[in-house]
């Protein structure tokens, strides 16, 4: 078991470094395309298979590291409070091992130019700035656990968080997926292993990662994230939002 105050700062470091690392090496990516960092000389097809396989790799260690079964095993291994600062850890790693290793393909299907990208560029942006307006909708955003592990070393317990449906989450249930979207999609030049990457992600956050997440919040929070489902689109905003209503805060995206 974790216990020692060296291990703890050291994981709650290690959590932090390679959460927002990663998370900005993954944003410039989306913004340029790849970034040719380790070229290994590949054809066509196998720079496509091993990006695809780059992509299954993190989509599989970021969802099952989630379950609750992996959580419980964990659990006996480490302290409860250490498993979100694994799990970004892992992650982290898994997502800059993706962006290093992504292997570019000069096949371009569709590119504009001057002027013409203006509003890619400006959709990404707009698209931050959404995410972060749903990042601060949340009254305390501890997106690599590192808080978890501080009340562990202070002996207290984090004060529960009741749950109001504000900013994007009063217009649908995962406004962090849907921007991320618009992230993903807002690249002007769509090479062959961009349009693979896009697909392959869009399936993923808005199919798969959805889904996922949806079954874990009913089971964890019954009736009251049953009606929230009723009054809120998952993904496209196409109702008028409700009325700002409290309750015990699901942990959303």
């Amino acid at each position: 078991m974790l216990e020692s105050k060296i291990a703890a700062y050291t994981i709650m470091v290690l959590a932090g470094l390679f959460g927002w690392v990663s998370l900005l090496v993954f944003m410039v990516f989306l913004f340029v395309g790849s970034l040719n960092i380790v070229s290994l000389g590949f054809d066509t097809r196998s720079a496509l298979w091993l990006d695809a396989g780059l992509c299954l790799l993190f989509f599989v260690q970021h969802s099952v590291m989630v379950r609750k079964f992996v959580r419980r095993w964990q659990a006996k291994l480490v302290p409860e409070e250490y498993g979100a600062a694994i799990y970004a850890i892992f992650s982290g790693l898994v997502l800059l091992a993706m962006v290093v290793f992504w292997q570019s393909v000069q096949w371009p299907i569709i590119e504009f130019h001057g002027v013409y990208r203006i509003p890619f560029r400006a959709l990404f942006l707009l698209s931050v700035a959404g995410f972060a307006w749903g990042v601060r909708s949340f009254k305390s955003f501890d997106p690599f656990g590192v808080s978890l592990i501080r009340h562990r070393l202070r002996g207290t317990q984090p004060r529960p968080q009741p749950f109001v449906a504000v900013g994007p989450y009063r217009w649908v249930r995962h406004p962090l997926y849907l921007f991320m979207l618009f992230m993903i999609w807002s690249c002007p030049a769509l090479t062959m292993d961009r349009l693979m990457f896009n697909l392959l992600w869009t399936v993923w956050i808005g199919v798969v990662g959805t889904i996922l997440e949806e079954r874990d919040l009913v089971a964890e929070f019954g009736d009251i994230y049953r009606e929230y489902q009723r009054k809120v689109p998952m993904l496209i905003p196409f109702r008028i939002p409700p009325p700002v209503e409290s309750h015990n805060k699901p942990d959303g995206d």
